[in-house]
């Protein structure tokens, strides 16, 4: 998940060091997998950590409470630009949702600076697509590092290029809204991002300059920035496999908190297109399904793609774990598909 159109090129692998040149810039790995440092990027995050250690710190002694809850309220926002808006609305097409609805999202996407959702969707396909691959932008089985953030400070893998042009993406190149967003991802980036984060906190309640910056502005965008990447890390390296063994991909409870609901990542490389990204036993842990479901009820969000109950289960016994618990093997089949014609039936009246 990119951070920059800078970052949005870049990927590779950070462990193994052979310490040679090329082209003027350091290649680190084996001489089958080099890769090459993007030192512009190391430097931006290095800054952007160090600063969210700032942010940390005066948060705790000197910035007012209201500052704190501004920055929630954003780190909400920027989180459902994300998982509503670039994972679930257009890189999975799982629901439709109307203009004002696209507009919200659009809005809030670009307070998270994971890059425009053209990029991220694209990445976040060629994701899905190839997964546990050299074509996987943050191929898992590159190392925790690799997937959490080294692959935004190297170069991509060429398969990642190479197998990428195989995949369409005219929806996303087409949609006049996402095409006017990335064409002026910089200036609305950094107004959305840093100058309104910042400004507002100083001019409603008098904060000052380094508490509205250093705790609204880069505080809040780095955690929402590494919550996001624990998905790609720690989501494919901690948790039960409970519908599918064969993918890295895991159930991550810690991680569906932090990131609203997108921690239940087996069941979603298993399901891709259910808008919930989870079985309807984790709804309690995915706020990102509740703001979906609250626009569906005020008739912004249609169209909401899920998995029926029985093929949940039928998946689970076939290719999962055996962690699977949700009960749904202990109900009877005509109440499990009772349950099923209820709950499309409830989606329906909301849309």
């Amino acid at each position: 998940m990119a951070p920059n159109a800078k970052a949005s090129e870049c990927s590779g692998m950070l462990d193994e060091h052979d310490g040679k040149i090329i082209d003027g810039k350091e290649s680190v790995g084996t001489k089958a997998n080099k890769v090459t440092l993007v030192w512009v990027n190391i430097f931006v995050f290095a800054f952007a950590y160090l600063a969210a250690i700032i942010g940390f710190w005066l948060m705790i002694t000197s910035a007012k409470l209201y500052t704190t809850l501004f920055a929630f309220a954003l780190y909400l926002m920027s989180g459902w630009g994300i998982t509503a808006g670039a994972h679930r609305l257009w890189a999975h097409r799982s629901y439709k949702a109307k203009l004002p609805l696209q507009i919200l999202l659009v809005f809030f996407n670009t307070i998270a600076l994971q890059d425009s959702i053209i990029v991220w969707a694209k990445d976040h396909r060629v994701h899905h697509k190839y997964s546990d691959t050299d074509a996987d932008p943050y191929n898992a089985k590159r190392g925790f590092f690799f997937s959490h953030i080294g692959w935004l400070l190297s170069r991509k893998h060429p398969d990642v290029a190479k197998k990428g042009k195989k995949l369409d993406f005219t929806d996303l190149t087409s949609d006049p809204i996402l095409v006017f967003q990335r064409k002026h991802y910089v200036e609305l980036m950094i107004l959305c991002c840093f100058v309104l984060p910042t400004t507002l906190p100083m001019y409603c309640w008098n904060e000052s300059f380094q508490n509205a910056f250093f705790v609204a502005a880069m505080l809040r965008w780095q955690l929402f920035m590494n919550v996001t990447f624990l998905v790609n890390s720690a989501a494919h390296a901690f948790g039960n496999k409970s519908y599918d063994v064969n993918f890295t991909s895991r159930e991550n409870s810690s991680v569906a908190v932090l990131s609203l609901g997108e921690g239940w990542h087996n069941y979603h490389h298993v399901f891709p297109w259910d808008y919930k990204t989870a079985e309807l036993g984790n709804y309690s842990m995915n706020f990102t399904t509740a703001f979906i479901d609250f626009f569906a009820k005020i008739g912004w969000a249609y169209d909401l793609k899920s998995v029926s109950p029985h093929i949940i289960k039928a998946r689970a016994e076939r290719t999962g774990d055996g962690t699977h618990t949700w009960g749904w093997g202990d109900r009877d089949q005509d109440e499990v598909e009772l349950q099923n014609a209820m709950i499309t039936r409830q989606l329906n009246d909301q849309c």
